[in-house]
């Protein structure tokens, strides 16, 4: 009778957040099929970086200019310099993601610390990063970078994460200070201050674990934005330097008509790369975000 008993118990437990967000997959077959791909894309192009000369890559080699796919061992052509198209987007690629998910990992530290103490706290040091912020939003973010770039000498990829790290935490700390100030009055809260729980504790311990499925959808859906700047901003010629291939920067090749018209092998394939990546990582984010809301799952 007790092991019944064990039994109804054990089914009646609500599930946990890895078990909801596991469901939601199963119900959701492109955004599982969205997530292994994804995966495996970026497992697969991170692997291949490694094993490659870049300095060999980009070495100018006239004779081979504008060389066909296929046609003397290049698997995707040549540029106009004669540098190898298919080695440039593994490297390009590789920094592509790599510095978006600097720049997604340094802005959510900095934005969920700021959100949870300014939740947390409330009072004057929330009404002064408020403040703050909202003057923040005010300004042209894009041609504040831009201008940026233009007058740091010699920048490279680490001036650009900071750049874009100083930025991009601003919505994170308003959506996790939103959150901060409903869960800062629950009684757990409360009972933590009674015992004499540091605030440190209460608030990296207590809360911010309550925040985790809201936050694994802000990191995704971040992640997929930053590659979406940066490649944006490199497309333009304000990213990455022209020396440093990136996603960006090759598909900026398509702005010369007649690389855009004939040379479709230089510019096509990063171009579908940076749509796999921004299609996938965007179902990944909505199956997260409906997981995280109990009145949109699917299962």
């Amino acid at each position: 009778m007790e092991q019944k008993n064990d039994v109804v118990k054990v089914e009646n437990m609500p599930p946990t957040g890895i078990q909801v967000v596991i469901r939601e997959f199963r119900k959701d077959k492109l955004a599982l099929l969205s997530f292994i791909g994804i995966t495996l894309l970026i497992i697969v192009i991170l692997i291949m970086s490694v094993f490659m000369n870049q300095d060999e890559i980009l070495r100018i080699k006239l004779l081979e200019r504008f060389t066909e796919p296929g046609v003397n061992g290049y698997i995707l052509g040549a540029d106009e310099a004669g540098r190898d198209m298919y080695g440039q987007l593994i490297i390009g690629a590789k920094n592509s993601i790599l510095i978006a998910v600097a720049i997604t990992l340094i802005a959510n530290v900095l934005g969920i610390a700021l959100g949870i103490i300014m939740g947390y706290y409330g009072g004057f040091i929330d009404n002064l990063f408020m403040r703050i912020i909202d003057f923040l939003m005010t300004l042209p973010t894009l041609m504040i970078i831009i201008v940026l770039v233009t007058i740091i000498p010699k920048y490279g990829v680490f001036e650009l994460i900071l750049i874009l790290s100083a930025f991009q935490w601003i919505s994170t700390a308003r959506l996790v200070r939103s959150k901060a100030l409903s869960e800062g009055r629950r009684d757990y809260v409360s009972a933590s201050k009674t015992m004499g729980t540091s605030d440190f504790a209460i608030m990296f311990k207590g809360i911010l674990p309550n925040l985790s499925s809201l936050l694994i959808v802000e990191l995704t859906l971040n992640f997929a934005g930053n590659v979406g700047i940066e490649t944006g901003l490199s497309f333009l010629g304000f990213g990455l330097p022209p020396s440093t291939p990136s996603l960006g920067t090759l598909v900026s090749y398509a702005t010369n008509p007649v690389v855009l018209s004939s040379k479709w092998w230089i510019w096509l394939p990063a171009s579908l790369l940076i749509l796999v990546l921004m299609l996938g990582i965007n179902y990944v984010g909505q199956a997260l975000r409906r997981a995280a809301d109990a009145k949109q799952r699917l299962g």
